[in-house]
């Protein structure tokens, strides 16, 4: 089995890429789908996040208010901390779970957003760093998202730089390219992962 972390700044394409590897035949385990799944109504951990933060993070479903938390989270550091004390250890142990269950000669690749800024590197074989120019981050975000320029420039200056997410990567795609011509990069970081994932056979 080879564990890969799989990065990348808000609008580099991200997500794409774990799509494309997906196809190929990874098993793709995505932290922030993790994240939502462990906050579910009737699970331990909402329960925990209303004790923390109040029922009003709630929904009139009885679901996780995202955007109400994000407000009192987002300018909070302290409070932040709080909520990740709660939810990280929860993702670590579902995706713990998913990656055992994986044959073992998969290439398992962990789809996580903020990996660089939380220092989870050694946790995984290889880092795969999905890297585009802020130019081509803010195009997307604005054209693609809808975001206001204003609103993309804080979400970019919120997380790692680019310069420290490419000095932890082992494999950095350049995402400034075309869908294909992207799709053609990842067939070729595919061979080289299903390469390394190979059990390496005595003499």
């Amino acid at each position: 089995m080879l564990t890969v972390g799989l990065t990348g700044g808000i609008g580099a394409g991200k997500s794409e890429v774990s799509r494309l590897l997906a196809e190929r035949g990874a098993v793709l385990i995505d932290a922030d789908r993790i994240a939502r799944e462990v906050v579910e109504p009737g699970t331990p951990g909402l329960r925990a996040v209303v004790d923390a933060f109040g029922e009003e993070i709630l929904a009139e479903d009885g679901s996780l208010d995202r955007p109400r938390l994000g407000s009192v989270v987002f300018s909070d550091p302290e409070r932040l901390a709080v909520l990740n004390s709660i939810v990280h250890p929860l993702v670590g142990a579902r995706s713990r779970e998913l990656e055992e269950a994986a044959a073992e000669d998969a290439v398992v690749v962990h789809d996580v957003p903020l990996l660089t800024e939380n220092g989870l590197a050694p946790l995984y074989d290889l880092v795969i760093v999905v890297d585009a120019s802020p130019e081509t981050q803010l195009d997307r975000l604005v054209g693609r998202r809808g975001m206001t320029e204003e609103d993309a420039r804080a979400r970019m200056a919120a997380q790692a730089t680019r310069e420290q997410r490419r000095a932890i990567a082992d494999i950095v795609i350049d995402n400034d390219v075309p869908l294909d011509e992207l799709a053609r990069r990842v067939q070729d970081v595919w061979s080289e992962l299903e390469r390394r994932a190979r059990p390496s056979r005595p003499e």
